[in-house]
């Protein structure tokens, strides 16, 4: 789990099942009020930035994302499978209207 208050650039994060990247964040105190983070963020499968102030004290899982070049093999169907040029094995993965993949496990 990653706090609000913890972000930095580049984090990636889980927010109502939604793959998030930091791309900027700014801690703000105003003089009257509690301190609050605006996070710009940009969802890693749709590509789609968006902007948002947390609590400095929300927590979010913390997410995962490993990028690699690999190969196309073939597609079945709404799965496309592609093979690790270091290990040569393959995989299957869901295609995003945005053009990204992501591995189904």
């Amino acid at each position: 789990m990653i706090s609000a208050g913890e972000f930095r650039n580049g984090v990636t994060f889980d927010m109502d099942g939604k793959v998030m990247q930091v791309v900027e964040f700014q801690h703000v105190k105003p003089g009257k009020g509690a301190a609050f983070v605006r996070v710009k963020m940009k969802n890693v499968i749709t590509g789609a930035v968006t902007e948002t102030s947390f609590n400095p004290t929300a927590k979010f899982p913390t997410a995962f994302v490993e990028r690699k070049k690999m190969e196309y093999s073939y597609n079945d169907g709404a799965l496309y499978y592609f093979m690790d040029q270091e290990t040569y094995r393959t995989g299957a993965h869901r295609r995003f209207r945005s053009g990204r993949f992501l591995q189904v496990r």
